[in-house]
């Protein structure tokens, strides 16, 4: 496999996974590119390494000894935003969407190359390091109310719960108020270039949002679907 050096500012990956031949196969392609790797093989490990190292990214198993992925996951949410993507067997869509409601930001099924495994870490990272203009503090779009600095939105006054993908997907969709975003466009700035084609799962997350913001889920006025092109968010 070809492989290129990251440019800038070296980033530092934990690797968690109690398998230690895919703990080794991880760390050997992710230092050949440049990537400094720290590794943990079950849950407990995980979270003493986490606070140790200060990861920019975690690489998470989710089936393991002592503490499964989820949990640590839901430990790291709660004092941490730093980017989870979970690795795992299990790859049905459903597995996939929980993982994401947990919280993590990407979910790779195993067995994976390692070109796959690196183009999704550098989509994660684009996403927590954006070269786009200077986000607002806040926005108000009719009945909506998002609140960037905070995280938090307000929809005809009341605080509403977001998971992050749901919130990743808002935020873009707000941003570009009124302008028509494609499928392509949406999937690839929220999920990655290797999501542009799974439609079926943007549609998932928009009824998820649709039925947290709209009145009439079912008649949405707030998120409008384009047929076969796209959404668009009106003010």
């Amino acid at each position: 496999m070809a492989v290129r050096k990251q440019s800038g500012k070296k980033c530092r990956l934990l690797v968690v996974d109690d398998e230690i031949r895919i703990q080794n196969f991880i760390r050997s392609n992710l230092r050949t590119l440049g990537y400094e790797v720290v590794t943990a093989s079950n849950g407990l490990e995980a979270l003493k390494q986490f606070h140790a190292s200060q990861p920019d990214l975690v690489l998470l198993d989710v089936v393991m000894p002592e503490m499964d992925g989820m949990a640590v996951l839901k430990e790291i949410r709660g004092f941490s935003t730093v980017p989870v993507i979970f690795l795992s067997a299990k790859g049905s869509v459903r597995d996939k969407i929980t993982g994401l409601e947990m919280g993590a930001d990407d979910y790779i099924s195993k067995p994976f190359n390692p070109e796959e495994l690196v183009s999704r870490i550098e989509a994660v990272m684009r996403r927590f390091r954006p070269d786009e203009p200077k986000i607002p503090d806040e926005l108000s779009l009719g009945d909506i109310t998002i609140d960037f600095k905070a995280h938090k939105v307000m929809v005809r006054g009341n605080k509403i719960y977001l998971t992050r993908i749901e919130w990743l997907l808002l935020s873009e969709l707000a941003l570009n108020a009124d302008r028509l975003m494609t499928y392509e466009e949406l999937l690839i700035r929220v999920w990655g270039i290797e999501y542009r084609d799974d439609i079926q799962f943007l549609r998932t997350w928009i009824s998820r949002i649709r039925k947290k913001i709209e009145e009439k889920p079912d008649e949405p006025q707030i998120i409008v679907t384009a047929p076969k092109m796209g959404y668009i968010l009106k003010k």
